[in-house]
């Protein structure tokens, strides 16, 4: 995040310090910086710790402010502690427990009267309140949560005309990850100082600036990712206090965010502000520079001993400092000793024994910080970030042990670390050498390992029967093992080494799914097997029958059939076959020369492609469920074959390349690249993909080649469709000839839409269907897509009325999306009539007078005759009698909208009126877009008959 002082137009080489305002230095003055942390005790009981900096002169009483728990709950008055921070400074402590009623989002705050006077960014900063805030998320999904902890102190010093350097030294215990953002200082919840209501306001920071150290523009940024505060350059304004000093100091202030992985997605669960301090002086001195090493990740149990170098131009002594995680962690603190040099360069060992409990999926953040001490004028500083990542140490001990259940069991060691909670089995099919980098850990990608199931910690054997269907004949299957740490901390380890076993080829073996002919209904498979090469002929003696079965797609609905049934072949093409739209799997029962049945393969299904089109290419993917492993490191190769390569083979697929999926997902993007020729969006292009595999079994011969379906598509076009022309309602609608089929009782209306296609020969012809857009008040602003078609015409129904504007835009087969047709409307046609005779004697007959309200059907015209009050939003009735005077008034949006009036012939007051003849004015707001017919008023006069 970056602030930039644009009408700032000085260099450092030409600063004029400015005398802003001479004032009087008040002893009273007070709170310079703050923050406020929590800690977690139970399910909803917090300890919250304010943090604050004053001036040690102070004669006010700290602690006098007022803590809002957010829950509605306060408290006053603190026991505090202090301690000296140096010039003229003290931190100021005091820690209070609160307990929650329920589980929500909590703004905690702390409010105290008095900043310290002669901040020069804060108009009368001694009379301004202090205020600072932290949110805290209280949820059970959320789990155990603290605040971050800020070991660098909030107040910092800095130079006229030098960059200043400030990192807040942000921890998280439980290694959440955190992100930072500027805000302005706060005087109350809702009040920032000064009135500023966002960043942009010119005058929070710029007037106060010196050009860069580069001679460019200053500026103030925030780093949203280390936290790196960064003013490149402070200039020399400042007030005098009362002894005449020069006083130069800035507040400013920065959120930061707490964020956790909850189920796949990152979820803020907490901030805390921070309102710091920087105090400026003038000085000739040079910065110190720190030297770190590069970044690191170790395991667990490693010893780290890192040199942290610092120099200092002007030789003056450094001290050089270390804050962050590894310093606080209760499992062993890192160290750094001595701190304090004179003469350059200077170094000091970083050193950190690293022990399980320290395993965490975010590394550690170490924010070395060195200052120099010059004779005259501030020290300046300068940071730097070392991070350290510290990972599981691989599990041990894996070996597997066959059984004739064509099962694997594995036994392991106990793991080495006891704070992990889970254990990753992963499993596939032939051998796989990883050999995992640095921090590389977990299982990497491309391996063709899969994850097979994920298991307490504790527990050091497993069984794999693959979910009771038994381990396919003659596959080598292949483990490793992975273990997992906690929430919300995290943490991997490194792969374990592979232990493999095979199962015996006493059943046939799928080794063929191989699409031969691509057809919605003449396409053809070939479907091979192996024999059962070690069967016991002594238990099953040959000849052996196999039968075949098949299923589209998966077979997961148990949906298979049997196709053949052979004895002396161990193959069969299968024909008729819709492989242009279908996936198909089988498998193989067989049965001995005595027609017993011994036993069935596992099931194999042929290699699906699957094609995105996208803009001047085209992403080829594709996959298969078979026992063998498509990922071969002997045969590491898929190859992409296509069509239309150049003038000699249209129509002939041939190779165009080719994948090594040991170490890329099974999936190609062709933009051409192959042959240096862009792929045209007018131009279909065919593919299919030949696949290798392997049961890493001798006696199965290596590599099993099995082809794809061909499939075919174009690639995406950026340029979109006319807009479609002539939209209009179907039938030329009226809406009082429509009325008149409806009963009153029939209160759901619909509008039939129909349009053309412009056959401009300039409009693309590839429209796949239309975008109906809606307006029900016409308004622009108010249009929503409500439907998407491939026809061109549409009824909208279900509607409370007939009102509303449509338009429509042509969308092609990519997506892109014409401008919109000109707007149709339609509109309702009120309906509102009154009776001019009434008789309320309650004898249940005509006692209320109300809208006329009947259905009459002519049976000659079959059009409705019925009186129905249709398309009023709003009644608003007076009656007046012979003399003038209002006897009654009704507005039907006091009366729960009822526009039926429903006058029982009594004043208002509830007097019975007498049986004569009195006037009334209806003033009717109407549901119509058109504004100029939306109100009317109708005047009449009705009878009350006793």
């Amino acid at each position: 995040m970056s602030l930039n002082f644009n009408s700032i137009s000085k260099k450092v080489t030409t600063l004029v310090c400015l005398l802003f305002l001479i004032q009087s230095y008040v002893k009273a003055t007070h709170i310079r910086a703050g923050e406020i942390t929590a800690r977690r005790i139970s399910s909803l009981t917090y300890e919250f710790t304010f943090t604050g900096y004053r001036d040690t002169g102070s004669n006010i009483e700290f602690g006098s402010g007022t803590f809002s728990f957010g829950d509605g709950n306060n408290r006053d008055n603190f026991a505090t502690i202090s301690e000296p921070a140096g010039n003229g400074i003290e931190k100021v402590v005091f820690v209070i427990e609160h307990t929650y009623a329920a589980p929500a989002r909590y703004v905690v705050s702390y409010e105290e009267d008095f900043r310290n006077d002669l901040i020069i960014n804060i108009d009368n900063s001694v009379g301004t309140t202090f205020y600072v805030e932290s949110v805290i998320l209280i949820d059970p999904f959320v789990g155990l949560n603290n605040t971050p902890t800020m070991t660098v102190p909030p107040i910092d010093f800095g130079a006229v005309g030098v960059r200043f350097e400030h990192n807040p030294g942000a921890q998280d215990a439980e290694g959440d990850s955190l992100a930072y953002r500027f805000t302005i200082p706060k005087m109350s919840k809702n009040s920032n100082v000064n009135g500023y209501e966002t960043l942009n306001d010119a005058k929070f920071y710029d007037d106060f600036s010196a050009g860069s150290e580069s001679l460019g523009p200053p500026t103030l940024t925030l780093n949203s990712i280390t936290g790196d505060l960064i003013w490149d350059a402070p200039g020399c304004a400042f007030l005098v206090g009362e002894r005449g000093e020069e006083v130069r100091e800035y507040n400013v202030a920065f959120v930061i965010e707490e964020w956790r992985k909850i189920g796949g997605e990152f979820v803020r669960i907490g901030e805390i502000t921070r309102d710091m301090q920087i105090i400026v002086e003038k000085t000739d001195n040079e910065r110190p520079i720190l030297e770190v090493p590069e970044d690191i990740c170790v395991e667990a149990g490693a010893f780290i001993d890192e040199i942290i170098t610092a120099d200092d131009a002007d030789g003056d002594p450094v001290k050089i400092e270390g804050f962050g995680g590894p310093f606080e962690s209760a499992f062993g603190a890192a160290k750094l000793e001595p701190v304090q040099f004179s003469g350059s360069p200077n170094f000091t060992n970083f050193t950190w024994q690293t022990v399980c409990g320290h395993v965490r999926e975010r590394p550690y953040e170490v924010r070395f910080k060195v200052t120099d001490d010059p004779e005259i004028g501030p020290g300046l500083v300068d940071f730097e970030t070392f991070q350290i990542t510290v990972v599981g140490p691989a599990p041990t001990g894996l070996k597997t042990e066959v059984f004739p259940d064509k099962s694997i069991r594995l036994d392991w060691d106990d793991y080495s670390c006891s704070n992990a909670d889970r254990m990753e089995i992963w499993r596939r099919v032939g051998n796989f050498s990883i050999e995992a980098e640095d921090c590389e850990i977990g299982m990497p990608p491309n391996t063709g390992y899969q994850l097979l199931e994920t298991i307490g910690i504790d527990t050091t054997t497993y069984k794999d029967d693959n979910l009771g269907r038994g381990l396919a004949a003659g596959a080598k299957y292949c483990y490793r093992l992975v273990a997992k740490y906690p929430s919300p901390s995290g943490g991997t380890s490194y792969v374990s080494e592979e232990a493999c076993d095979s199962i015996l080829v006493d059943v046939p073996a799928i080794t063929n799914v191989d699409v031969l002919t691509t057809s919605e209904s003449n396409g053809e498979i070939l479907v091979r097997w192996t024999p059962p090469y070690q069967i016991d002929q002594s238990i099953y003696p040959p000849t052996y029958t196999y039968d075949l079965f098949r299923a589209e797609n998966n077979g997961s609905n148990n949906d298979f059939i049997q196709i053949t049934s052979i004895q002396t072949d161990t193959f069969h093409i299968d024909t008729d076959l819709n492989t242009l739209d279908h996936q198909y799997t089988y498998f193989v029962r067989f049965y001995d020369g005595l027609d017993v049945l011994i036993d069935t393969s596992a099931s194999a299904s042929s290699v699906r492609l699957d094609l995105v089109p996208l803009i001047q290419s085209i992403e080829v993917n594709w996959s298969a469920q078979v026992p063998w492993s498509l990922n071969d490191p002997n045969n590491p190769y898929h190859y992409i074959y296509r069509d239309q390569v150049d003038e000699s083979n249209l129509g002939e697929l041939v190779l165009i390349d080719s994948v090594n999926v040991t170490s890329s997902k099974f999936s190609y993007l062709d933009n051409g690249s192959f042959n240096n020729v862009s792929l045209n969006d007018k131009t279909e292009y065919c593919y299919f993909v030949s696949t290798y595999g392997t049961y890493g079994n001798s006696l199965i011969k290596s590599p099993l080649i099995n082809n794809s379906q061909i499939s075919c598509a174009q690639p995406n076009d950026t340029i979109p469709p006319c807009a479609p022309p002539s939209l209009q309602l179907a039938d030329n609608f009226n809406c009082l000839a429509s009325l008149s089929n409806k009963s009153c009782d029939d209160q759901v209306f619909s509008n039939n839409l129909i349009w053309g296609v412009d056959e401009d020969e300039n409009c693309e012809d590839d429209i796949r269907g239309y975008n109906i857009y809606f307006s029900s008040t016409g308004l622009e602003e108010d249009y929503e897509l409500i439907e998407t078609v491939e026809e061109t015409n549409f009824i909208h129904e279900n509607l409370s009325s007939y009102k509303g504007c449509y338009r429509i835009s042509s969308v092609d087969r990519s997506g892109n999306e014409s401008d919109l047709n000109a707007e149709i409307c339609n509109d309702n046609c009120p309906v509102y009539k009154l009776p001019n005779v009434f008789t309320p004697n309650g004898d249940g007959v005509n006692d209320l007078f109300t809208p006329l309200y009947s259905d009459r059907f002519d049976p000659i015209s079959g059009f409705n005759l019925a009186n129905c009050p249709r398309f009023v939003k709003r009644v608003e009735f007076l009656v007046s009698d012979r003399s003038g005077a209002q006897v009654f008034s009704y507005d039907s949006r006091e009366n729960e909208n009822n526009i039926y009036i429903d006058w029982d012939g009594k004043t208002n007051a509830g007097l019975s009126l007498e049986p004569e003849i009195y006037f009334y004015s209806a003033k009717l707001t109407y549901d119509v877009l058109a504004t100029t017919k939306a109100v009317n008023t109708i005047n009449g006069w009705v009878q009350i008959l006793k």
